[in-house]
């Protein structure tokens, strides 16, 4: 799991089967081939979702799932702690910017994240996500290009796109989570090992961090093929996203991180998150390694609906969303 977001916290864990688990076994069927066949018609043992482009609209740019709402101009900050190689804790802090730019990937018009990791004071990965809601209400990630850093150098681009190199979109957040859910892929980039998958591990929890408290909490445990017995814990507050993140397992980073801060950013400010999102889609342009990946995609572009709002109106740049 390369994503900033791969910082695993300890959840609260599931200990009776649902009922709507079994229901949604009792209905898988047999498919003509002789594969068994589960309900959304993946095949038993699949490591990727059923990816549809028709399964979009125009909408998809509109992300107004309650999990996971991204209103352009939005920004998310998170700080916490981490580990370096050695074993001591650094400062953590990610910068989730939400641009107003769109890029269309295996057919999807997406909403671009400009998003920043820092380590001990230093960037360590700067990354451009993109995301696309169905028709349903799920949000898709579509592809992802991060740029990971050491001692201030450009170390490594393990970038994947739905539809290049054998990649598939997978689910960011379900339309309608709950307990019992089958685990779902996140997307699936063999060529760059990106094999993360999520699955709802509890709902209706409450937690408190710098931003405030909240009630309704879900969490979300995600792991991946080459950290088996590792988990990343997501703390999803509806309305608001991501509020809360940690581990579960023997994760030798040892990542937490908390919402510190909401902010929607205007004039000068915007255009300053615009500018760091297009000045790195150009370096992936011009690094040759990405030619063959980045390269393949069209160029970002403003969206023509403008800064339509899927979000609460929010106080300026720089405020908390709340003080209290």
């Amino acid at each position: 799991m390369r994503s900033k977001w791969n910082t695993r916290g300890p959840g609260l864990w599931a200990r009776q089967a649902s009922f709507w688990m079994i229901l949604g076994m009792a209905a898988c069927l047999i498919s003509p081939a002789g594969n068994l066949m589960a309900q959304d018609g993946k095949a038993e043992g699949q490591k990727w979702e059923n990816f549809d482009p028709k399964n979009f609209d125009e909408n998809s740019i509109n992300i107004t799932n309650e999990w996971m709402p991204l209103a352009p101009g939005t920004r998310y900050v998170y700080a916490g702690t981490t580990l370096s190689d050695e074993d001591e804790p650094l400062v953590h802090r990610v910068i989730i910017n939400v641009t107003d730019l769109t890029k269309v990937i295996a057919g999807v018009n997406c909403v671009v994240t400009w998003d920043l990791d820092y380590s001990g004071g230093e960037l360590v990965e700067a990354e451009l996500a993109f995301f696309a809601q169905d028709k349903e209400g799920n949000v898709w990630r579509m592809g992802e290009y991060p740029e990971e850093y050491e001692d201030g150098e450009f170390a490594d681009a393990p970038a994947w796109f739905g539809g290049i190199q054998d990649a598939v979109p997978g689910i960011t957040m379900l339309a309608n989570p709950w307990v019992g859910t089958p685990s779902y892929s996140q997307g699936w980039g063999p060529k760059v090992d990106f094999t993360d998958r999520g699955q709802v591990d509890e709902m209706g929890l409450s937690t408190c961090v710098p931003m405030g408290c909240y009630n309704n909490v879900m969490a979300i445990k995600e792991t991946s093929e080459d950290e088996p017995g590792i988990f990343q814990i997501k703390y999803a507050a509806p309305g608001v996203g991501d509020v809360q993140v940690g581990y579960k397992g023997d994760d030798p980073s040892a990542e937490l991180l908390e919402l510190v801060d909401v902010m929607v950013l205007k004039g000068e400010n915007l255009k300053e998150m615009q500018e760091g999102a297009l000045a790195l889609e150009k370096a992936a342009y011009e690094r040759k390694t990405n030619k063959k990946v980045y390269g393949l995609t069209p160029p970002c572009v403003a969206r023509k609906d403008g800064m339509k709002k899927t979000m609460p109106e929010k106080k300026e740049t720089g405020e908390p969303e709340n003080e209290d």
